[in-house]
């Protein structure tokens, strides 16, 4: 059974509740969850797991969420290869306040790991939201999956619900179903 490491940054909790909620839905006896702040330690434990789940909320005018920053300096400066690795990311967002930068750390975290040979999965389409601009918006959709649980926290349980499906595509077990 392949692992699943969910590695995230919270500042209010929001995105520690949908990381949790999707260690529940992917199955816990298989996920193991970090909180960049807490825990992590380098690049290495990422490049243990077979499939990676980010979670990083926006902050400010389209920043990645305190806890990432200096994870993500440490990542430009190390280079660590991630080819063969498959990640999908996963954030919050308040599209009333920051509709002009909404989500915009997901397409910040998917560029970076891009760069570095992961394979990124987990687009979602942009229909149901509402905001001007996102930087994680790539071909019409998100390039991971997006929630605000400040304006739309009726939308949230559904959303990871139909996410976590269309992971299910692309994780190994369900190739040798």
């Amino acid at each position: 059974m392949s692992r699943i490491g969910i590695f995230y940054g919270s500042s209010s909790g929001v995105t520690k509740s949908a990381a949790e909620k999707l260690a529940e839905l992917l199955g816990e006896d298989r996920c193991d969850l970090y909180s960049m702040e807490e825990d992590f330690v380098d690049f290495d434990e990422m490049l243990d797991y077979d499939f990676l789940l980010f979670g990083c909320s926006t902050w400010g005018s389209g920043e990645v969420q305190n806890d990432w920053r200096d994870p993500l300096l440490d990542l430009d400066n190390d280079k660590p290869d991630f080819s063969g690795k498959t990640i999908a990311v996963f954030g919050a967002g308040d599209y009333v306040s920051h509709g002009e930068q909404f989500v915009s750390a997901l397409g910040i975290l998917h560029d970076k790991f891009k760069a570095r040979g992961a394979t990124l999965v987990g687009a979602f389409p942009t229909e149901g939201y509402t905001y001007k601009y996102s930087f994680a918006e790539r071909d019409g959709q998100f390039v991971g999956l997006p929630f605000d649980d400040v304006n739309e926290a009726d939308k949230t349980a559904e959303r990871l619900e139909r996410w976590v499906a269309s992971l299910q595509a692309v994780l190994p077990e369900a190739e040798e179903a």
